[in-house]
């Protein structure tokens, strides 16, 4: 990668935000190498995208879903090229943080011992800004046959972190798409949520043919709204360009996007190419969502209503709930 060829979209204030009140963020859209030696490839991009990041003030720089060896895997590909968390690709990741004092996700291929066994994962390993290793947070919602063939589905809700005391959360692509999930991670206590993620404008169906209509472009259709709901920033962090695998071709949307906690589009790509996003997340320079003072979403539930959801849940399984008689 040139730096020439690095299309830049930013939004930030005349210094950093402070300590605790906000965070800069940095959105890596990659058209990211695959294959063989895909893993030192992007790891030789990763240092060089974290430098252009450092000299422009990047607190947290993120990366797309499987960023390190590329997300068009088959089963036998993905045991080859997974690695434990302590190996050699998020060794190398945590070095360069901490030169630069600069907190990443960074999404890899995970090979992990779990009761005795080897399983694999498709993860986001969360460093801090002093390079040290917060987490390893294995995907829990896996979308298509694919990746049910390639991966586990992990057991451990999705985390919330601190960032230059900052409060974070992140979800895994197809993650984003579950309201659930962006709203547990506002109760936990996240101001910014951050969705690395490899959204496609097509998908490859198990008989090999693409599917009758495009994904779905979630980072304008339902992001904005999951931001407002639990006022939080929110970060999808996508690939661009392309990926094949055997007869098989992704073609990746390019729609990486920050969002404010009002549903507002900050920045966003608007290539698919390589562009680096750059925007301050300071919820202190956002005013109320209502015009009621102290009401929020977050506010006014009535969570003990809410238990008729594993009601529900329950009879959804069996094939549906099935309306009262009046």
């Amino acid at each position: 990668m040139s730096p020439k060829k690095l299309m830049f979209k930013t939004s930030t204030y005349a210094s950093v935000p402070e300590y605790g009140e906000g965070l800069r963020l940095g959105i890596y859209q990659a058209q990211a190498a695959y294959g063989p030696g895909a893993s030192t490839k992007n790891l030789d991009r990763l240092e060089e995208v974290a430098r252009i990041a450092k000299e422009r003030g990047v607190q947290l720089l993120s990366f797309p879903e499987l960023y390190v060896p590329g997300y068009t895997l088959s089963p036998k590909e993905a045991r080859k090229v997974a690695e434990f968390v302590d190996g050699p690709s998020i060794t190398r990741a945590c070095r360069i943080a901490s030169e630069h004092k600069m907190a990443m996700l960074v999404p890899y291929a995970e090979k992990a011992k779990v009761d005795g066994q080897i399983k694999y994962y498709d993860s986001i390993v969360v460093i801090n800004e002093k390079g040290k290793l917060v987490t390893s947070y294995k995907k829990t919602h896996l979308y298509g046959q694919q990746e049910r063939e390639d991966w586990s589905f992990g057991s451990d809700p999705p985390p919330v972190f601190k960032v230059f005391d900052f409060p974070v959360g992140i979800l895994n692509c197809y993650e984003n798409e579950f309201p659930e999930l962006s709203r547990m991670l506002a109760l936990k206590g996240a101001k910014l949520i951050v969705g690395p993620t490899a959204a496609d404008c097509y998908y490859t169906l198990p008989n090999g043919n693409r599917s009758a209509v495009p994904y779905p472009d979630i980072s304008t259709l339902v992001l904005p709204a999951f931001a407002y709901t639990n006022n939080v920033f929110y970060a999808y962090s996508n690939r661009a360009g392309y990926e094949k695998r055997d007869s098989n071709q992704w073609h990746y949307r390019g729609n990486s996007i920050i969002i404010g906690p009002h549903g507002d589009i900050i920045v966003q790509a608007n290539h698919p190419q390589d562009t680096l996003l750059i925007a301050d997340c300071i919820p202190g320079y956002y005013g109320m969502t209502h015009p009621a003072v102290n009401h929020s979403y977050l506010k006014d539930r009535r969570p003990s209503m809410y238990k008729q959801i594993t009601v529900l849940e329950a009879d959804f399984i069996k094939g549906g709930w099935k309306y009262p008689h009046i």
